[in-house]
């Protein structure tokens, strides 16, 4: 009996959730199992009957589940060895929602879920295990993928230097609580004289009832007085920083650091309800960051914007993406991840552009008063592109008087040249279909790029279909997102006289294949360079951003390009869909994940994998993220009326 039960324990030991298990309930489990061997058609429950006072593991051979469905059987789910099922009477005690078929004989064990449920209710990881799906069939809570987010980081075993981990809203933020102000009718000299005795770098300019309405630095000082040669007695509010950003201290860690980078800030004012509207309660200052966090996105930014050196961009670039895999491996939020590699991408296209510039200015002299704005597509576009995968950009600007305009064309040509070459030196894959600023398509003023949007739109060809995935997702880098602002508004002009282009839109975004086959396997490859590999980007992320950018056009949505907030806005416009748009919303932050993943390992884009090498708990956390995009596909073909429309 021992010999038997060991073999047992062994065998559960490999497979999750018994793996989270101490050796002493491991061998209590064992020592419960019952054995079971089914033949070849051997039904072990049926759907809509009782949960029996069990849950099973499969130990060899193969089982389907199946569910009756008005058009007929469907499989859910495959077992492999290994793979837990039939959990309902362990979860609820609700009947069965599927039909266990086995086909092919097999050896099952049976784990009573009397000695299952004290486990259950005391180990955090096998009790996060169930609720995040990964059991097979658990088709009832499948779709909580925030639950799924939270085990990927709790089933694994953190290790190394934790000294990039600030981003955590439990993160203890400095703040100075004393914070020095002064009224709005100080002079700049006795301001000066207060932060010398205080020895602090900052004063906040406050009005009567103590609102912060301004801020001077040291280096306002120098700047906009010594160096200028004002009278020292010139009031404080004629030089201040003005208006100011404020936050309030609950924000958390993660939204005041990003508040900082996405605006230059070297100080952060803290009030009580986080407005200009209420007391300053605190400051946090730049230097205290950059003391405590060593290779942090805020040094990598100021490393980037204080050097105009090639090499030294590349350089940076490259301790990113260092910081980008120890970020992936201690499953930081995505929503903070790619919001510090786009800030760290914007940052490198606006020295490119400022290098670009001084540049071409000896040459093209009068050039510098027409008004461009540097356009990123696709994934930077999106906010996405954590890797340096291919460069997808373009160049705006606006029109010009006849005698300039191909001096105009020649000037931003080579000026999107140089930008895209110094792009590629540091480290970005250029585009092989040539959608890049150096392609003289791409590159136009504003009457041409809103003649290029409306023919998409009133005449969507496949080929226009393509370039609507490419070029809507546009965003501007600057420097005069203005003219971006009006060509997004004559684009919905264009849509709202020609609404069927969304029909269009839509069945494209149903043309990508369902990324699980006949029998519930995840679909690869079947020949060429990735054979038997899934192609993550084409059936997972693809469908995603299609349909999110599918639904936010027909809300008329304007500044929203992240695919999964675009999901988290779109649940807030249709309160009936929240839960499935979370859900999509989430499914594609552990997509991207994934991909980022497997690229920083395997030196590539990321966008093919081998199923086989993801460890069980991974593969079924991938399925899962195929449901959404399947209820997404059949809400869009409803409501956009793709049965009649493809008639």
């Amino acid at each position: 009996m021992n010999v038997i039960v060991n073999r047992v324990a062994e065998f559960l030991k490999h497979h999750p959730p018994f793996s989270f298990l101490e050796k002493e309930d491991l061998e209590l489990v064992a020592r419960q199992v019952e054995i079971l061997y089914l033949e070849k058609g051997k039904i072990l429950f049926h759907q809509g009957e009782p949960a029996q006072p069990h849950f099973f593991v499969l130990k060899d051979g193969s089982i389907q589940l199946v569910e009756k469905t008005p058009k007929g059987d469907e499989i859910r789910e495959i077992c492999e060895e290994g793979d837990v099922f039939g959990v309902l009477a362990l979860l609820g005690k609700r009947p069965y929602l599927l039909t266990s078929e086995v086909l092919e004989d097999s050896l099952v064990y049976a784990i009573p879920v009397e000695i299952f449920e004290k486990i259950l209710k005391e180990n955090a990881q096998v009790a996060l295990y169930f609720a995040a799906g990964f059991a097979s069939g658990q088709v009832v809570i499948r779709q909580d993928l925030s639950q799924g987010q939270k085990a990927r980081g709790l089933f694994k075993n953190l290790k190394g230097d934790h000294s990039l981990m600030i981003f955590s809203d439990q993160s203890e933020v400095k703040v100075s609580e004393n914070v020095l102000t002064c009224p709005l009718s100080t002079p700049v000299q006795q301001a000066a004289q207060l932060m010398a005795q205080e020895e602090v770098s900052s004063i906040v300019m406050v009005d009567a009832q103590g609102f912060p309405k301004g801020i001077l630095t040291d280096k306002d000082l120098r700047v906009r007085v010594l160096a200028k040669g004002l009278d020292l007695k010139t009031s404080v509010q004629d030089v201040m920083t003005t208006p100011v950003i404020t936050r309030k201290k609950s924000d958390g860690f993660s939204n005041l650091y990003l508040t900082m980078i996405r605006h230059r800030l070297h100080h952060l004012i803290l009030t009580e309800d986080g407005t200009d509207e209420s007391p300053v309660i605190g400051l946090i200052s730049d230097h205290d960051i950059f003391l405590s966090m060593g290779n942090s996105p805020a040094v990598l930014i100021h490393g980037l914007m204080n050097t105009l050196d090639l090499g030294e961009m590349r350089k940076i670039r490259d301790r990113a993406e260092q910081m980008l895999l120890y970020y992936l491996d201690n499953e930081v939020s995505m929503d903070f991840v790619s919001s510090v590699m786009t800030e760290i991408n914007d940052v490198i296209i606006q020295q490119a552009i400022r290098i670009s510039r001084k540049k071409l200015q000896e040459q093209y002299s009068e050039m510098d008063k027409i008004k461009f704005c540097f356009l990123s597509l696709g994934s930077e576009g999106r906010e996405e592109q954590l890797l340096r995968t291919d460069l997808d950009n373009a160049i705006l600007y606006e029109d010009v008087e006849e005698p300039f305009k191909e001096k105009a064309q020649e000037y931003f040509l080579q000026l999107g040249t140089a930008i895209t070459e110094i792009l590629l030196a540091c480290g970005f894959d250029p585009c092989p279909g040539k959608i890049m600023a150096s392609n003289p398509e791409w590159v136009q003023p504003l009457s041409q790029w809103k003649s290029y949007f409306s023919e998409w739109i009133l005449h969507p060809t496949q080929e226009a279909l393509l370039k609507v995935s490419i070029f809507f997702d546009y965003r501007s880098i600057g420097p005069h997102s203005s003219l971006a602002e009006e060509l997004t508004e004559h684009i919905y002009q264009e849509i709202r006289k020609k609404k069927v282009f969304l029909n269009f839109l839509a069945q494209n975004a149903l043309s990508n294949p369902t990324p699980l086959g006949f029998f519930k396997g995840i679909v690869v490859e079947k020949s060429g360079e990735h054979k038997d590999q899934f192609d993550l980007k084409a059936r997972a992320m693809m469908p995603l951003t299609d349909l999110a950018r599918l639904l936010v056009l027909s809300h008329e949505v304007v500044g929203i390009n992240n695919t999964f907030r675009r999901f988290e806005y779109l649940g807030t416009l249709e309160p009936n869909y929240s839960e499935l748009f979370t859900q999509a919303g989430k499914a594609y932050e552990i997509l991207m994940r994934m991909r980022a993943s497997e690229g920083l390992r395997k030196g590539n884009s990321g966008r093919y994998l081998n199923p086989k090498s993801l460890g069980k708990l991974q593969r079924q956390l991938l399925k899962n993220t195929f449901s959404p995009i399947t209820e997404l596909q059949e809400i869009v073909q409803v409501r956009f009326q793709l049965d009649y429309f493809s008639k």
